[in-house]
């Protein structure tokens, strides 16, 4: 009898001792949530998505690391400190920046420079102060010209295409429909939850864009055909909701 009781102690502490090491969590930050953001150290994953917090941040650059994709920003804000990582941009000591969001992530280790972030949050939603364009991600982590998000005139639309402002126009009518559209990637959030995501214009309507998910690679200012499935009221979390969508969107 006294040999099972030890036996049994012996699986309850080895039991303790696998919860203890059990892997490091993704937590959201105590103010909100984060964007959907691709882990630096995973590439072609997206973090979890969780509920955003829409709360922006105010920052002064204290230090930048950059690697081939990513640049790391110690920040500082009201007199506290933290990391954040972005796609790399050219962010300059003493800059003030804004994000919104970020996903925290708890000893966060950084291959490229062999060292281990006690807290880093990984941030969608950046721009800088004083910049010409906004700052988000795009295909290779760089800027993009200003002639690429100039919107289209003129667009020579591919047999069987429709205007994006007849589709908006007539939402229930292309309600999980197969449709086509001919316009320019005028933006380009690259490999999010495994897709990359394409603002599309045709110049048929002031500012007037269509989101596209699609797994294919476009280029950044392109005029491209694109054929996908039109989705209403598309609710993907974090806050990212549209009314109307293309998704699974292949290139004609």
């Amino acid at each position: 009898m006294q040999r099972v009781k030890v036996i049994v102690l012996f699986l309850f502490a080895l039991a303790l001792s696998a919860c203890d090491n059990k892997p490091k969590v993704i937590e959201a930050d105590a103010t909100g949530g984060a964007p959907i953001f691709q882990d630096p150290n995973t590439p072609g994953t997206a973090a979890p998505a969780q509920e955003m917090n829409i709360a922006e941040h105010k920052v002064v650059v204290a230090e930048v690391l950059n690697t081939d994709k990513y640049s790391y920003l110690r920040v500082k804000e009201n007199g506290a400190e933290n990391w954040i990582a972005i796609t790399r941009q050219d962010v300059k000591v003493g800059s003030t920046c804004y994000y919104r969001g970020g996903l925290m992530k708890k000893n966060f280790q950084s291959k490229e420079f062999n060292r281990v972030f006690e807290t880093v949050f990984l941030v969608g939603e950046f721009s800088q102060e004083g910049a010409e364009t906004s700052s988000a991600p795009t295909s290779a982590g760089i800027a993009p010209g200003a002639e690429a998000l100039v919107p289209p005139k003129n667009v020579q639309r591919a047999p069987g295409a429709i205007k994006i402002s007849d589709l908006v126009a007539n939402l229930p009518k292309y309600k999980d429909k197969t449709v086509i559209v001919t316009g320019k990637c005028v933006k380009l959030n690259p490999m999010i939850m495994g897709r990359n995501w394409l603002h599309i214009q045709d110049g048929s309507g002031k500012n007037l864009d269509l989101t596209v998910t699609t797994t294919e690679v476009v280029a950044l200012g392109s005029m491209v055909t694109l054929e996908g499935v039109l989705a209403l009221n598309k609710d993907f979390g974090a806050g990212y909701k549209y009314e109307y969508i293309l998704e699974g969107a292949v290139v004609k």
